[in-house]
């Protein structure tokens, strides 16, 4: 008896334990009922798909996207609990795997670095252009190549004038009426100047009493020869260019500006800027001066500043590259964002903000009025406030991750308008094809349609399975049966609608010949199927029914219709690529 009792009391503690046992490290996983439940839930947080292309297509199961026939993908809703269109959550380990950084939004006066290409060019009110005042021919040159240098009063070249000997021997004249007739000696004397003669000139020419035969001509200023038009023994005539000199003592260096660098430079602005030739030389100036027109062509404006230049290290047309480092004076204390937090959406301006007091990072998709350009910044003009967190890293990532969740992105501002504006160009063109009018013709007439609407179809079929060669066959086949149709089997009535789908054709096949890239092709395939279908509704030539489809994808998402001869979609467009995306909008019935 006793022995039935310690066996009692061991069983009940064996049995005790496995229970405790049970519940201790069994327990966490539920019953069966419990863990059925448990997945069910995860079944359930991964029961939306949609499309990676149309993020807008939302499914409680998986399946085709209806618009472009690609398969869905699960959508995990676990990561964004917020319902708002405009609002994307993210978890925190997709945080760091995308590395998002942000930055807090404060005032500042926006400094901008502007940097500047230019080239040096001499001091253009220190150039001297030397013409030959009188005909003659050159006798001497002192002047031997370009690149020389010239001292003021030196002599360039040595010229023969017979105009200038006459102009000495009515000088000779004159003097004898010196005493009663002055004002026809300092005429004479005059026309003399007139001709690049100086004073000591004319007294030798008098004193000597005989004319003289050769006549030098001396440097204005010192300088370096820029340019020597005439060599020795030219002949020149009056007013033409013999030399270009250049004092080289100080240039300019002449630096592009674009125009929207403008509004930050001013006159008396420092600048900086080195040359190639002289490395590790910084050369130090002001603004002097900035064009007030801009170049037409180059599109720039041309800043100035003038440089010292006493041992001729600045060469003329030498490469500068200079920065200025400036202050808009029209903005003070402006609120500015890093450029990397800025996507742009055509002409917006989009910025992810990071909303304060979530339990999940949460980021608010921001549109906003971007003002000047500061450099590695942008003023902003409205849209943020000062004390604001925007993302500055990792912008891209979380607008991908909008998109997927169907939220409004760079790439899907606003659903309710891009869904709007995709059906109105729908509507638009159904109605375009309703509007097609069905006109009464000849048999005749319709047999000579026939092979046209026949060879459109093979162009069709070749597009699908992406045969380019194949395509622009049938279409020079089109081509010709165009050109054998009689246009008196129309009759009075037909005639215009006839004559309008012919030269629409005639157009498109114009351009076939010299296309070598299917996408090309497939432009030109828009426009022969518009002209296609408006002839196989208004004739009705096809003695079986016609499907017209249509893809809202195609020429750059503005949709195009084809015409086919089964309801099977494939799509002529894409191809292979996409060759299920598209719809039956209207079938052709022959009548």
């Amino acid at each position: 008896m006793k022995n039935k009792k310690q066996y009692f009391i061991y069983a009940s503690m064996i049995i005790g334990g496995i229970i405790i046992g049970w519940i201790i490290f069994g327990g966490g996983k539920g019953t069966p009922v419990q863990q059925l439940s448990a997945d069910k839930n995860i079944e359930t947080k991964v029961s939306i798909w949609t499309c990676s292309m149309h993020p807008q297509i939302r499914q409680n199961k998986p399946g085709k996207c209806p618009i472009c026939a690609m398969d869905l993908i699960s959508l995990n809703s676990e990561n964004d609990d917020n319902t708002d269109f405009n609002i994307t959550q993210m978890s925190e380990s997709a945080m760091k795997i995308a590395e998002v950084q942000t930055t807090i939004v404060q005032k500042s006066s926006p400094i901008k670095e502007i940097r500047l290409t230019g080239k040096v060019k001499p001091d253009e009110r220190n150039i001297s252009v030397i013409t030959s005042r009188f005909s003659g021919r050159i006798e001497k040159l002192f002047v031997n190549f370009t690149g020389q240098v010239v001292q003021q009063g030196e002599k360039l070249a040595t010229i023969y004038s017979p105009d200038l000997i006459t102009a000495q021997k009515e000088l000779f004249e004159a003097i004898k009426f010196k005493q009663s007739n002055p004002e026809y000696y300092k005429a004479a004397r005059n026309k003399l100047k007139l001709w690049s003669l100086n004073e000591s000139q004319i007294d030798n020419i008098e004193k000597n009493t005989e004319p003289q035969n050769y006549f030098d001509i001396l440097s204005p200023l010192s300088g370096t020869v820029m340019k020597r038009q005439v060599a020795h023994g030219d002949y020149v005539e009056a007013g033409a260019l013999l030399f270009e000199i250049a004092d080289l003592s100080s240039v300019w260096i002449m630096f592009n500006a674009y125009e929207s660098d403008l509004p930050w430079i001013r006159t008396n602005d420092n600048l900086t800027f080195e040359v190639q030739s002289i490395p590790g030389k910084q050369f130090n100036g002001k603004v002097t001066f900035i064009d007030p027109v801009v170049d037409p062509e180059a599109r720039v404006a041309y800043v100035r500043t003038e440089i010292n230049n006493p041992d001729n290290l600045l060469k003329p047309e030498m490469f500068a590259q200079g920065i200025i480092k400036t202050k808009l004076p029209s903005i003070e204390n402006a609120l500015i964002i890093p450029k990397s937090a800025v996507l742009w959406t055509g002409k917006k301006a989009v910025v992810y903000v990071k909303l304060k007091g979530q339990i999940k990072p949460t980021f608010q998709y921001r549109e906003i009025t971007l003002g000047e350009d500061a450099g590695s910044f942008y003023v902003v003009k409205d849209g943020l406030q000062e004390g604001e967190e925007i993302v500055t890293n990792g912008v891209f990532k979380i607008d991908g991750a909008a998109q997927l969740a169907g939220k409004q992105s760079m790439m899907n501002p606003v659903a309710s308008d891009v869904e709007k504006t995709n059906d109105n160009k729908t509507l638009n063109k159904q109605s375009e094809t309703k509007a097609i009018k069905k006109l009464n013709v000849s048999q005749k007439a319709k047999e000579a349609i026939l092979p046209l609407i026949n060879e459109y179809l093979s162009m069709k079929d070749a597009l699908t399975t992406d045969n380019i060669v194949g395509a622009k066959n049938a279409a020079l086949k089109m081509q010709n049966i165009l050109n054998g149709i009689d246009m008196n089997l129309f009759g009075v009535d037909a005639d215009k609608d006839w004559m309008k789908c012919k030269t629409d054709l005639e157009n498109s096949f114009k351009q076939v010949a010299k296309i070598e890239k299917i996408n090309e092709l497939r432009k030109i395939f828009q426009q022969i199927s518009d002209a296609t279908i408006t002839l196989a509704s208004s004739f009705t030539p096809y003695n079986k029914t016609l499907f017209i489809q249509y893809c809202p994808m195609a020429n750059d998402d503005t949709g195009a219709y084809w015409m086919s001869i089964t309801n099977e979609i494939k799509n002529p467009y894409f191809g292979k690529a996409m060759l299920k995306c598209g719809e039956t909008k209207k079938t052709i019935i022959n009548n």
